[in-house]
């Protein structure tokens, strides 16, 4: 196999993904994923024969022969373990044996809860029910089927209506109990019980190695699996592991990997897990998001839409402001260079929107704070960011920056970064740029075309009531924000005054009734042809300034033109709805 041709030009595949598998052994949980997998990696599956009485520590041996003749052929290449429940144990047990192997581990319910789990009592009801009637124990059952809803719904096809995938459940419920009668067959009670003693060695051989285990992994969490504590487990995996990720799915069961909504490949690509070598390339590595992923990624602003209805507007070569994105170039190397609307509220439909009308995939130049591990631990939803790395975001940094434009992407920047994102009470659509020049001379390079751009209609809809400085006569709170503004994500450290104070917090905000947002793309500036022009400071900054000065104007001209919108506040919007069409487009001012 090899690598996506279209997103990634490489031509050998990532690394190996063995899954490694939970109770059945026969490969069930692969078969939802395998596809999408085989795309980017050279996909290997452990199976289990039903009556095999291999013992735990020969499994690990022998994913371990396997795994270091696939290093021995790929030297430089990570090497992916999946495993599910049991896989789960022997993954860690592999990784913790051969700690010198760049291993990514992804780990579904993981057993190493056994001992806090129904399956220890499992056993002894075991004793005492004969075959074949051990299939009626509840518990027994729910190892087998985990959620059936769910994994019903997963064969429905995601475009039909809701009306249309209820019908289709009884069919569906009807090719799964093949399946399911298959798994009761496979697993006699003679099977069942080794399977079960098997956990208890594994869960006892994983636990005790954990101290060795280095990997980046990830740990994905049932909310509602009834055979193992995994959500608990995967919160105390994550402590004990000092490269550890978490994503919970609050719906899922003990087979989450079989139900419907979860999909391995983007769980690893929205964690940033997928790469070519040892280290991380954020230019690189990264895939293009499906349009499932990428309409997920954009669901948080969809309520943005719904209630700021926002307008597009930019300006032709010649200075003419015109509606829609007709200004914008297509081709890159782009720079769009723009105020940073308070916590990015106007960040998905400015991505959408570049998406769907030119076909511009833009790729944000964002806060490290987005990337890090020890982020995700204090926030209370891991995946919070996982959004934004599907769409393209990386770490700012001059050298992401430089491959970028290299390969003649189009960049989105903030020169004014936490700071106008999370700015004060009073300071909308004030710029906190620094003063020298960080952008210029690098795109000039490329000779990227630079585009200023500003967004209004923040202050029409949400109004902040408690900023940092507010914070800060509250107790207690420096221990927070030392954690959370630790030295690892610290930007511009070396800069004095309000633009070095890239602290980042949580205002506290009021919804208003809601207004409108106005975008405005300025007049294109080129660099082409002007390398040797930019290399010198003075012409850099003179640039640099004459981009702030646009954005600037581009607030201005907004500011002014929605006085005159007759559809700014969203009650004559929903009324021109109405009558319209909710599909309708809404008009603004007239005069631009």
């Amino acid at each position: 196999m090899t690598d996506n041709k279209q997103e990634i030009p490489r031509n050998e595949p990532a690394g190996m993904a063995a899954k490694n598998l939970g109770i059945d052994g026969v490969g069930f949980g692969l078969i939802r994923h395998h596809q999408r997998l085989g795309k980017i990696f050279d996909v290997w599956c452990l199976h289990i024969p039903v009556m095999d009485r291999t013992p735990f520590e020969d499994l690990v041996e022998y994913v371990e022969r396997t795994v270091k003749s696939e290093k021995s052929c790929l030297p430089k290449k990570p090497i992916y373990l999946v495993g599910e429940s049991l896989g789960a144990c022997i993954a860690l047990a592999v990784a913790a044996r051969n700690p010198d192997v760049d291993f990514v581990l992804v780990l579904a319910n993981p057993a190493t809860s056994f001992y806090n789990s129904h399956l220890q009592s499992l056993s002894a009801f075991l004793d005492v029910v004969p075959e074949p009637l051990h299939v009626t124990i509840p518990y027994f059952l729910s190892f087998i089927t985990g959620n059936s809803m769910r994994m019903s719904l997963s064969n429905v096809d995601d475009k039909l209506s809701l009306q249309q995938a209820i019908a289709a459940l009884p069919s569906s419920f009807s090719q799964m109990l093949p399946c399911l009668t298959f798994l009761a067959d496979i697993l006699p009670k003679e099977s069942l019980f080794w399977k079960l003693t098997m956990l208890r060695v594994a869960s006892s051989f994983a636990n005790s190695r954990l101290h060795a285990v280095k990997a980046q992994t990830l740990i994905l969490a049932g909310g509602r699996d009834q055979l193992l504590p995994s959500r608990e487990e995967a919160e105390r995996l994550c402590n004990a592991l000092p490269n550890c990720r978490i994503r919970h799915f609050q719906d899922s069961g003990h087979n989450l990997l079989l139900e419907g909504g979860i999909d391995l490949v983007t769980a690893i690509k929205a964690c940033n897990y997928y790469r070519h070598s040892r280290l991380k390339d954020y230019v690189s590595d990264y895939l293009l998001p499906t349009p499932h992923e990428f309409q997920k990624a954009v669901e948080p602003y969809r309520w943005v839409d719904l209630v700021a209805s926002p307008v597009m507007l930019s300006t032709l070569k010649n200075g003419k402001v015109v509606k829609g994105l007709e200004g914008v170039p297509s081709e890159g190397p782009t720079v769009f260079v723009g105020y940073h609307m308070l916590l990015g509220l106007d960040l998905g439909h400015l991505v959408s929107r570049l998406l769907t009308d030119k076909n511009i995939h833009l790729r944000g130049i964002a806060h490290p704070f987005m990337f890090e591990r020890d982020s995700e631990v204090i926030m209370l939803d891991p995946s919070s960011f996982d959004g934004m790395r599907l769409v393209g975001a990386v770490p700012v940094s001059p050298a992401n920056f430089y491959k970028l434009l290299s390969r003649k992407s189009t960049v989105l920047l903030y020169p004014g970064g936490a700071r106008e994102a999370i700015h004060k009470k009073g300071e909308e659509y004030k710029l906190f740029w620094p003063e020298q020049s960080e952008f210029v001379r690098m795109a000039s390079r490329f000779g990227a075309t630079i585009i200023p751009f500003a967004v209004v209609g923040e202050d029409d809809l949400l109004e902040v009531v408690v900023d940092i400085d507010d914070y800060k006569n509250i107790p207690f709170y420096n221990i927070l924000h030392e954690r959370i503004n630790r030295e690892a994500v610290s930007l511009r450290k070396d800069t004095t005054g309000e633009i070095g104070n890239q602290a980042l917090y949580l205002p506290v905000m009021m919804p208003k009734f809601p207004g409108r947002l106005y975008f405005l793309f300025g007049r294109p500036i080129e660099t082409k042809g002007r390398r040797q022009e930019l290399r010198e400071r003075d012409k850099a900054q003179e640039l640099y300034l004459h981009v702030k000065a646009e954005v600037e104007n581009c607030i201005s001209y907004l500011k002014e033109k929605r006085e005159k919108d007759p559809y700014r506040n969203i009650i004559p919007r929903l009324a021109y709805q109405v009558t319209h069409g909710f599909d309708a487009e809404i008009p603004t001012f007239d005069e631009l």
